[in-house]
């Protein structure tokens, strides 16, 4: 598919929907990173006063996870919808700006430092920026379809 068909594509969603998609993706993601987190790291401990304290600890954890992937994408692509609409054009620096205030506010926060947030949200802008500017897209589209089955007739010997 053609990028200028895939932007007409997109243009169907309103910006509150694209921001509500974005959060919900986040949430989904951070919510199975959490999980693998939890899993990988999470030593268990017995307590006597939690009835079930690995479960617990794995829940917040997703939770914590969860909610962070969810704001960040939120932001994101927030911001950049703002900047879109208020720049009336659909560019690299849209993203980048997102990135920047995404990352700076969501992840300077939890780290607490400004340094913190400005290297996050550099670290965010410059990748959407690189992504954005290479195509708008992580998937280079060779007009292959791939199917999960043979498309060719076989023949009675082959039978």
């Amino acid at each position: 598919m053609d990028p200028a068909e895939r932007r007409y594509l997109e243009d169907e969603d309103s910006p509150v929907v694209k921001t509500m998609k974005g959060a919900t993706t986040g949430f989904v993601t951070g919510t199975i990173f959490g999980t693998i987190v939890a899993t990988w790291y999470d030593v268990p401990r017995v307590e006597r006063s939690v009835a079930l304290p690995g479960l617990i600890r794995t829940l917040k954890m997703m939770g914590n996870y969860g909610a962070t992937f969810a704001a960040i994408g939120g932001v994101y692509i927030g911001v950049e919808q703002l900047m879109q609409n208020y720049r009336k054009k659909r560019d690299f620096v849209n993203g980048a700006v997102g990135g920047f205030v995404a990352g700076s506010t969501i992840l300077g926060y939890r780290g607490r430092s400004i340094s913190t947030a400005i290297s996050a949200g550099a670290a965010l802008a410059v990748t959407s920026a690189a992504i954005d500017a290479g195509g708008q897209t992580t998937r280079i589209d060779n007009g292959k379809e791939y199917y999960p089955y043979t498309t060719k007739k076989r023949s009675a010997v082959d039978s």
